[in-house]
């Protein structure tokens, strides 16, 4: 008569008959069998790079990608979040461009969001251009003529407004683009055009506006542009502009006479998945919502499934 371990023996050496393993070395087997039919996670991204800098112009907002990838298990992949660019004073030079916010590592397509375009310096003669970036940095004041924003990148963002021919007092300019729209143009000799506005995402449970472009600033006191939902600073009338917010990617808003524009914002990379991370590194916070881990990168860093 068969005893209960001995019909414990039958079974396990029946499932067992493909020759994965044998009633001898079942007790020797290793995780290196499991890993081999373990799946790596489908992860859902946001990578939004840092927004440009503002000048004149307002900053263009850092360019925005999202979607799905598959990751793979033992794959140390590198965290990249850019930082804003740099506002500048509106007599100098344009506001410098956000940098890159990436995602990378062996066997993955690198994930690379484009920083956001400086905006737009003022100028006397020639025709003047914000910076192409993620999206393009606003058109300076200008008494001579028109200006124009810099491009956006294709799929991440929009051009920059411009001042389009107001050359009277206060001198107007234009708004930088966003990642969900154009920066808009002055609209009067008073009035600067506002920054184009962000992407809204959900990836973290929660609404949110990411990539808002920076606003115009007006040379005299007039009307400046506000700043495009998502991050992005307002213009400032004979002023200063203000700062886009951090880890959105929201460019800086231009400046008034003897001001200098606000810096752009930081970037911010979020990854969420059904699957907790082994090891992660860097400046990260981690949340949950709908069955998901979700970590939110504000700096660089590492994750390993």
């Amino acid at each position: 008569m068969f005893k209960i371990f001995d019909w414990f023996k039958l079974i396990v050496c029946t499932v067992l008959s493909s020759g994965v393993a044998t009633a001898g070395n079942f007790g020797q087997m290793n995780f290196a069998y499991w890993k081999t039919i373990s799946t790596g996670p489908t992860a859902t991204y946001l990578v939004v790079a840092g927004g440009g800098g503002g000048s004149s112009g307002g900053g263009g907002g850092g360019g925005l990608l999202s979607g799905t990838t598959s990751l793979t298990l033992g794959t140390t992949y590198t965290i990249t979040v850019g930082t804003g660019g740099t506002g500048t004073a509106i007599n100098g030079s344009n506001g410098s461009n956000g940098s890159n916010s990436i995602i990378s590592g062996t066997g993955l397509t690198t994930i690379t969001a484009i920083g956001g375009g400086g905006g737009d310096t003022i100028g006397d003669t020639g025709t003047i251009v914000g910076s192409s970036g993620g999206s393009g940095g606003g058109g300076g004041s200008w008494s001579g003529g028109t200006t124009t924003g810099g491009s956006g990148t294709s799929g991440q963002g929009y051009a920059g407004g411009g001042n389009i021919g107001y050359g009277g007092p206060p001198y107007p300019s234009g708004g930088g683009g966003g990642a969900g729209g154009l920066g808009n143009n002055a609209s009067s000799n008073t009035v600067s055009g506002n920054g184009g506005v962000g992407v809204s995402s959900s990836i973290t449970g929660t609404a949110t506006y990411y990539a808002g472009g920076g606003g115009g600033g007006t040379y005299f006191s007039g009307t400046p542009g506000s700043g495009g939902s998502g991050g992005g600073g307002n213009g400032g009338s004979n002023a200063n502009g203000t700062a886009g917010s951090a880890n959105t990617g929201g460019g800086g808003g231009g400046a008034g006479a003897s001001s200098t524009g606000g810096n752009g914002g930081s970037g911010v990379v979020i990854i969420s998945s059904t699957k907790t991370a082994a090891t992660i590194t860097g400046t990260y916070t981690t949340t949950t919502s709908g069955g998901n881990t979700i970590y939110t990168f504000t700096g660089s860093g590492t994750i390993t499934y």
